[in-house]
């Protein structure tokens, strides 16, 4: 109690202090949002993080590293409107998380008009599959890994036909979401998913670097370098594009 009472003591002290220094926006912006830079600044591109688990309708304990996807959302749609946005890098470094939020994402991604590359750094497990295949091409670092699984129900599960066949729609989505921007085959897809024996305490596979690149899940290995370099390719392209399109 008497170190509550001091700190509260020394916070009154600082506030003067405080009103002189006002809080840096860059720094606000990376606390609130993990960004840098939003749509809004002169770079022609913008980088998106995916990060820890991805949060959908239920708020997470706040000792977890999440992605709102009300965050994300938002930024895509300024991203897309804005005309200085030229390309979007998405970088991913996630364990998952909400099927229908993590879906959203990659329906918004995947929909956008402008040139767009997906980077794996460290991992883009579980719905981080159908985010890190929804880009124009997608990379992942030789040493990150991407887990394959099932989806599972949280919470009160009711033991009737309606619940699985529910389930079965709903890994149904994410298979053909995932089949349909990759390379990969829905039946290589399938054997990953339900493969024994490999995980300890679930079924799926986990698929490393080279090993998602062979089985056609991710376009190629490298790093940010590569990424940045592949989504400009895109955006020049794209321009050359336009300028062949327009009337002589």
């Amino acid at each position: 109690m008497q170190n509550n009472l001091q700190y509260q003591g020394n916070s009154e002290q600082q506030e003067p202090e405080a009103e002189r220094k006002p809080v840096n926006p860059v720094v606000d912006t990376i606390q609130q949002l993990g960004q840098t830079v939003t749509p809004a600044t002169e770079s022609n591109v913008f980088c998106m993080t995916i990060i820890g688990q991805v949060e959908g309708h239920i708020v997470l304990p706040p000792q977890n590293k999440t992605t709102k996807y009300e965050h994300i959302i938002p930024q895509l749609v300024a991203a897309e409107q804005n005309p200085k946005i030229e390309g979007i890098i998405i970088v991913l470094n996630t364990v998952g998380g909400d099927v229908e939020a993590g879906l959203a994402i990659a329906e918004m991604i995947s929909s956008l008009s402008k040139p767009t590359v997906t980077l794996v750094l460290g991992g883009g497990h579980s719905i981080g599959v159908p985010i890190a295949v929804a880009g124009v091409k997608s990379f992942i670092a030789e040493t990150a890994t991407m887990t394959i699984h099932p989806i599972r129900m949280n919470g009160l599960v009711i033991g009737v036909p309606q619940t699985f066949e529910y389930l079965e729609k709903m890994q149904e989505r994410v298979t053909r979401f995932v089949t349909s921007h990759s390379k990969m085959s829905e039946e290589r897809f399938k054997e990953l998913m339900f493969k024994t024996g490999e995980l300890t305490r679930d079924i799926g596979t986990t698929v490393i670097g080279a090993d998602a690149v062979k089985d056609g899940l991710i376009d190629a290995v490298g790093g940010i370098g590569d990424a940045l370099r592949e989504l400009n390719r895109i955006i020049e392209e794209s321009k050359r594009n336009r300028m062949g399109g327009l009337p002589q």
